[in-house]
């Protein structure tokens, strides 16, 4: 116990033999800082979870070394080095101290960085304005590592990637594709059709929020041509938004389409940058094209198309010549079909090695996600993973050495571990052994990584590993956590699992108060989420100021993997399809009440609190077991599924039209009357995604039925409410005061 002085040490031993240590820390609470608000609490989140080691890692020269950001005291600025395992050699790239804006005495400045594939270059994003989730518009900026020059190439453009072989860098710049010859210095405009509302090489808001990608084109690997989206909005309703500043407030509009509208149109596009020729690929014109892909064939575009149910993909492999396509796969199912993970951070569940005419895809097709197979034929060569557990993230597809490296939920799906397994499925390794939550970055070789993982009792660990060797070395151990902790109350998170009434086991995660005593009975509070694919529940380090400002105040925190998170298989998982909200509920009341059999807790005193899908789903428990929860917090909810986007909803609740009673059942709105308990909502007007609407069509129903509830609005704030730092703390503030009034 570093830090505690002799005198306290006796004083705490003597306090013990007496028996006033009741629980595992009172005595230790009572001399340790406790939080003197929220916004405190809030604040020191970064030293409860501490370092997560080198920032903005990039594998370069193969995944043989590894850049990163460093900052530098000295300067006041982040540097941005690299670092060569095998030669222990640690480099200066690039330091902002050192360089202006070009013809400016300004220091240069910049929001992020991508390197050549070469890794002679930089090219830096800056002046960044964002416009949706994942985009914005930016300036950018060539450094040569070698000449030490940096040199502005383009302004305003959405998206810009250097060209493989460094010749070259396309961008999208206000609706058409461009590309400049660093040689030439020359820049050539790649198409000219952009209107309003139409688009080369840049996704609209539905398809950039729902299928999670920014840049609407790729580069071939030759550099020769370039593949892109063209997206037609022209149809598609328009939402409108404004936070009432200013005398006449300004409306910013957004083509948004709900369910049952009509969807953005798209088409595939090749353009060779040389000869500026385009030709279109055949592709269906119904449903959606959510990925492209390079084969190993320069001449082969894979295009992956969805209908708009999502239940039946097909794979075509598109001749970029004269745009004929070819079926490879296809894939149907009684639920949905996922093309990529949002909550993993799993961008592609397609994999194309280089030099290699076969392909790799994630599928849940015997109820569980496993990679598979197949040839360019479009037959399955072999399965390479197999078990009743989930392949969640593939890192590397080593093609010289026929070798996947992969994170699965074998060890348990409260955990995470990297393995790695031959082509053939054979040789499977185990690379992480402790137990808990691995983060792993790996370079394309498969030679190297940076393991980032913690549990329950050890904060985050940062090492560096070699796969055949074994650990390098610890990046970071963050003990200035620990010290934290020992310092300031601290209340560890405690796994649990208990079995339904209808024979599932669900998986829980518990906060007790500090200063425990098992003789009181305290309030409780259900934080959830609760969304298709989602995960709450982990083994990991707990580091939430606002769980450990709850604690402080003497509140049990409680989170659940319901039915419908990801991790435990498509039984799991799907068995909400169609009927979003009913299992979720389900499974956060059986939660309260297996809490609630604790001497412990008080029934009486029970909160259910959750933002965006978790705002749905307090609003949803609320109003369909009304006798559960005393206290409802809902932030930014939707309310009704037919006010939410077209691809999301129909994904989960299939189209409308075969669905009208799901639908009807699945909204809040239906079930208002049966309000018992006291509820506090908040939302942004300035919301894009879950529109304000949803609130106030809620509002409108719950006064209309004399029932009254509380609001706050947050004009600017969009999907996150709050909108500055002092928004923040406010929001927070918020809903302890609401708890506490009653509660306490």
């Amino acid at each position: 116990m570093k830090h505690i002085s002799t005198y306290l040490m006796k004083s705490l031993a003597l306090l013990f033999l007496i028996g006033a240590f009741v629980f595992q820390q009172p005595t230790l609470a009572q001399e340790t800082q406790r939080y003197s608000s929220v916004k405190e609490a809030l604040s020191k989140s970064g030293q409860l979870s501490g370092s997560n080691g080198p920032e903005n890692v990039t594998w370069i020269d193969d995944g043989n070394r590894y850049s990163y950001m460093e900052y530098n005291s000295d300067t006041e600025t982040r540097e941005i080095r690299a670092y060569d395992p095998a030669m222990e050699e640690d480099e200066l790239i690039f330091n902002s101290a050192n360089h202006t804006f070009p013809s400016s005495d300004s220091t240069f400045e910049y929001s992020s960085f991508q390197w050549s594939d070469d890794s002679k270059y930089l090219v830096f994003q800056s002046n960044f304005r964002p416009v949706y989730r994942r985009s914005g518009i930016s300036d950018y900026y060539l450094y040569s590592i070698e000449n030490k020059t940096l040199e502005l190439l383009v302004e305003d453009a959405r998206t810009a990637e250097l060209s493989p072989d460094g010749s070259k860098i396309g961008y999208e710049r206000e609706g058409d594709l461009f590309v400049y010859d660093l040689d030439a210095g020359e820049e050539t405009q790649l198409t000219n059709s952009a209107k309003e509302y139409f688009y080369n090489g840049r996704f609209g808001w539905v398809y950039e929020e729902e299928f999670g990608l920014a840049q609407a084109w790729q580069w071939s690997p030759d550099s020769d041509h370039i593949a892109y989206w063209q997206t037609d909005e022209r149809n598609v309703n328009i939402f409108q938004m404004t936070d009432y500043e200013g005398q006449h407030p300004e409306y910013e509009k957004i083509p948004y389409p709900k369910v049952g509208d009509e969807n953005p149109k798209v088409k595939i596009g090749v353009v060779n940058v040389d000869s500026g020729q385009q030709q279109w690929m055949d592709t269906p014109t119904d449903g959606y094209i959510p990925r492209i892909y390079w084969t190993a064939d320069e001449n082969e575009l894979a295009t992956v198309h969805l209908n708009r149910a999502q239940n039946h993909l097909r794979l075509f492999f598109n001749d970029i010549n004269n745009g004929d396509r070819q079926l490879v796969m296809e894939e149907q199912s009684d639920t949905w079909i996922d093309v990529f993970d949002f909550f993993a951070g799993i961008n592609h569940l397609f994999f194309f090695p280089k030099d290699s005419e076969e392909f790799f895809w994630i599928s849940d097709r015997n109820g569980w996600s496993h990679i598979y197979r197949y040839n360019y034929d479009g037959e399955v060569k072999n399965q390479v993973t197999t078990g009743n557990w989930e392949v969640t993230y593939v890192h590397t597809v080593d093609y010289r050495n026929n070798r996947i490296y992969y994170t699965s939920t074998e060890e348990s799906p409260l955990e995470r571990h990297l393995y790695s397994v031959n082509f053939n499925g054979r040789n499977k390794t185990k690379h992480t052994q402790v137990k808990g939550t691995h983060d792993i970055s790996m370079g394309s070789n498969g030679k190297y990584y940076i393991n980032r993982y913690s549990n329950t009792s050890t904060p985050t660990q940062v090492e560096l590993w070699s796969t055949t060797n074994g650990k390098i070395e610890v990046l970071e151990d963050n003990t200035s956590v620990e010290a934290f902790t020992k310092k300031h109350v601290y209340a560890p998170r405690e796994l649990f699992s208990f079995t339904t009434s209808d024979g599932q086991q669900l998986d829980g995660y518990m906060i007790r108060p500090i200063d425990f005593d098992s003789e009181k009975e305290y309030p409780l509070v259900l934080n959830i989420y609760g969304g298709p694919g989602a995960q709450g529940v982990y083994n990991e380090w707990e580091s939430s100021g606002w769980n450990q400002y709850l604690a402080q105040e003497g509140y049990v925190v409680v989170n659940v993997n319901n039915r419908g998170s990801g991790g435990y298989g498509s039984d799991f998982e799907k068995i909400v399809y169609k009927k979003l909200g009913e299992w979720e509920a389900n499974d956060f009341v059986e939660t309260a009440q297996f809490m609630a059999q604790k001497d412990w807790v008080d029934s009486d005193r029970m909160a259910i609190r959750g933002h965006s899908y978790g705002g749905y789903m307090t609003t949803y428990t609320m109003f369909n077991h009304p006798d559960i929860f005393e206290v409802g917090i809902a932030t930014a909810p939707v309310t009704d599924w037919r006010l939410y986007d077209s691809i999301y909803t129909e994904r989960y609740m299939g189209l409308l039209e075969n669905n009208t009673d799901g639908y009807k059942q699945s909204s809040s709105t239906t079930h208002v009357q049966n309000l018992k308990g006291n509820l506090l909502l908040s939302h942004s007007t300035k919301d894009e995604n879950v529109h304000v609407q949803n609130t106030m069509q809620l509002l409108t129903k719950l006064t209309g039925n004399g029932q009254d509830v509380d609001l706050q609005i947050y004009p600017p704030g969009a999907h996150g409410v709050a909108f500055n730092t002092a928004s923040y703390y406010l929001l927070y503030t918020s809903y302890v005061d609401y708890l506490n009034e009653h509660f306490k």
